[in-house]
């Protein structure tokens, strides 16, 4: 009941993911991001810890598959299914034996997409070309990418939840947008997206400089 991409970009070095699931809050319990180390997701019947053990496993040196083959002797791993892609090498992805309905996977050169109760099986294929003929932003290239894993056909139910994540630089993700129940969720996180990117920077400016930073009265003001 999840389909999700993560992703690095080659050119600003920033890592994300995309996410959508008919359970609430999905976001919230599956994706994983970490500046300078990589993007994991933790998905089916879902384990939240996982995502930080792989993250770790990475910082400390581990590629994305040595990261991911290091879960073998977790309990319960067969009913996981986790994505990981670190700052050099491929991705990597484990699907076990009891990941529930439909379920597939897809790797290209700086993605991964993984799903399971699929409503067809070349869903996350769809997300990954989409993605890696795309343009411009990471945050732009990631929603596209889930709009394509709908327009393929989705999971087998409406989706309810979706969400977007970015490591930048900081220890703080740039981006953290989500949307925990709604009709159409992919859709509301696409204009979620489309409102917050131009913000985005003065939020940072204003982390690490306020005194650089735009002058509040302007939209984005806390």
């Amino acid at each position: 009941m999840t389909f999700s991409l993560i992703a690095r970009c080659t050119t600003s070095g920033q890592f994300g993911m995309v996410i959508s699931s008919s359970s609430p809050a999905v976001a919230a319990r599956c994706a994983h991001v970490r500046a300078s180390v990589g993007v994991v997701a933790s998905q089916n019947i879902t384990d939240p810890a996982l995502g930080p053990a792989v993250l770790g496993a990475m910082a400390e040196g581990a590629t994305a598959e040595q990261a991911v083959a290091a879960l073998a002797g977790r309990a319960f791993i067969d009913y996981r299914q986790v994505l990981a892609l670190g700052a050099a090498g491929a991705p990597a992805i484990h699907s076990g034996a009891q990941v529930l309905g439909v379920w597939a996977e897809a790797l290209g050169p700086h993605s991964a997409a993984g799903g399971n109760l699929l409503a067809n099986d070349a869903v996350p294929q769809a997300m990954v070309t989409c993605f890696e003929a795309a343009q411009g932003h990471l945050g732009d290239r990631l929603i596209a990418a889930l709009q394509a894993g709908l327009a393929a056909g989705g999971e087998a139910g409406p989706v309810r939840s979706a969400g977007l994540k970015i490591a930048d630089k900081l220890d703080w993700p740039l981006v953290d947008l989500r949307i925990d129940w709604h009709d159409t969720p992919i859709a509301a996180l696409a204009e979620a997206w489309t409102v917050y990117r131009p913000q985005m920077s003065a939020y940072v400016q204003r982390a690490q400089d306020p005194t650089e930073a735009p002058s509040y009265g302007v939209p984005g003001d806390e």
